[in-house]
């Protein structure tokens, strides 16, 4: 792609780029009936038919049609065909992407006028996942909550203290590499944890200078994650067990071999169904903090329900949206018989009615009753200061490479900031998208 001269920034954000020439997305004009119910069409590959069935039988005004898609990169796909093409649009879709992101494509719509009267239904945290410069172009679905479960009994077997500080969790990893025991997994394909700790830290790489981007991969906040890191790998301390094989990940989890996990409540049933050796010798624990934080934290990045541009019931829509992450009806009609337990309730103020449910019975052992206090204690945590920038789709999967060089010992994780920071520029620039110096 030719780079392009620097130009201002539309209403402060380089939102549309110069090559593709999609315009922004702006508010649509509410083209509501005005007779009978208004049909709402959602994509989502989830099971997310017993809450569209909730709100039908609770709303005579507005019904929800739920078109089944395959999975996300089938529904990437097509939302981006009918946008295009300017007919069948759907009026609400599961997230697969960050917002700037997605909005920079031209496939949102504005729905600011009809989530601004909402925001205080919403955990606070929630809002930013949804919004763009204070505007939001989806509904708020928030994340879960971020803890540590740690297998308890290899702990407790060769004497290693319980991980408060990230720096603990080195000195265990040092402490239990003698016997044969990784104190963590970082998968080659997967840098969240990388962006998890400089969320935690309260640190972005993106930010907004006057009418620029401003790009910093070498902020404190990104050195002191990645020096972290380094000191793990380094020191042969990490596990690089690939998600692509869920059974065999689960399975070597479940060998005692490698005793941390960072993890989430939707995560929880799934181990617990599936470890066969380890069941009961797991504890939840506080996610462990930087030493020297002056406040507790949890990254806490989370999602939006799109409201696709062209959308043209985009005030229904929203409202659906809102009722189905902010009421107590529609969190409940996810409930999931099978594993007695409801979708996070990510957005909600207060999750804490769903909390015991999302704790499976067998899985801590003697250390379920201290899961509640550490879930809600995360819930009550979390920070999301993380801002993507328009490129970022891009520039995932270029750290994606760089994160997989990292682990593998090819280069430090100084030199992938380095990288990633000459990288996320030089493409903005030749998007013809302002950055700042």
């Amino acid at each position: 792609m030719p780079r392009t001269s620097r130009r201002a920034v539309l209403t402060g954000l380089a939102l549309c780029l110069a090559a593709t020439t999609v315009a922004c997305s702006s508010s649509d004009a509410d083209k509501s009936s005005a007779s009978g119910p208004v049909e709402i069409e959602y994509w989502a590959w989830a099971p997310v038919q017993p809450v569209v069935d909730k709100f039908n039988a609770t709303h005579s005004d507005i019904k929800v049609k739920l078109v089944k898609q395959a999975d996300l990169p089938t529904t990437a796909t097509g939302l981006r065909n009918v946008v295009a093409a300017g007919s069948r649009i759907p009026c609400l879709v599961q997230n697969f992407g960050d917002v700037p992101a997605l909005l920079s494509e031209g496939l949102l719509a504005d729905v600011t006028d009809y989530m601004k009267p909402a925001e205080s239904k919403f955990k606070p945290s929630s809002l930013k996942a949804a919004q763009v410069q204070d505007k939001y172009y989806g509904i708020p679905t928030g994340t879960g909550p971020t803890f540590m479960m740690i297998n308890r009994a290899v702990y407790d077997k060769h004497g290693v203290p319980v991980p408060k500080t990230w720096d603990d969790v080195v000195a265990a990893g040092k402490a239990l590499k003698p016997h044969g025991v990784q104190v963590m997994n970082l998968a080659g394909e997967d840098p969240s944890t990388l962006v998890n700790l400089i969320t935690q830290a309260g640190g972005s790489w993106y930010s907004v200078q006057n009418d620029a981007w401003k790009v910093d991969f070498l902020s404190p906040e990104s050195v002191a994650s990645a020096n972290i890191l380094q000191q793990l790998v380094d020191n042969n301390l990490v596990a690089n067990q690939t998600y692509q094989d869920r059974p065999a990940l689960i399975a070597y989890f479940d060998e005692g071999k490698m005793v941390s996990l960072p993890t989430s409540t939707w995560q929880l049933t799934n181990y617990e169904l599936h470890f066969k050796k380890t069941v009961g010798d797991w504890q939840p624990i506080d996610l462990p903090q930087f030493a020297g934080a002056t406040k507790f934290a949890t990254p806490a990045h989370g999602n939006a329900l799109l409201v696709p541009k062209g959308c043209q019931h985009p005030k229904e829509a929203s409202e659906v949206g809102i009722w189905m992450n902010t009421t107590k009806d529609g969190i409940d009609a996810t409930y999931d018989k099978t594993t007695g337990a409801y979708a996070w309730p990510g957005a909600m103020p207060d999750p804490s009615p769903w909390i015991d449910a999302a704790v499976p019975q067998k899985l801590f052992g003697s250390h379920r009753s201290e899961a509640k206090a550490v879930i809600n204690k995360a819930s009550e945590s979390s920070v999301d200061n993380w801002l993507v920038g328009p490129n970022y789709t891009g520039v995932f999967k270029e750290l994606q490479d760089q994160w997989a060089q990292a682990v593998t010992k090819k280069i430090t994780f100084r030199q992938l900031l380095e990288n990633m920071q000459k990288f996320t520029v030089d493409d903005l620039k030749a998007k013809g998208i302002s950055v700042a110096n």
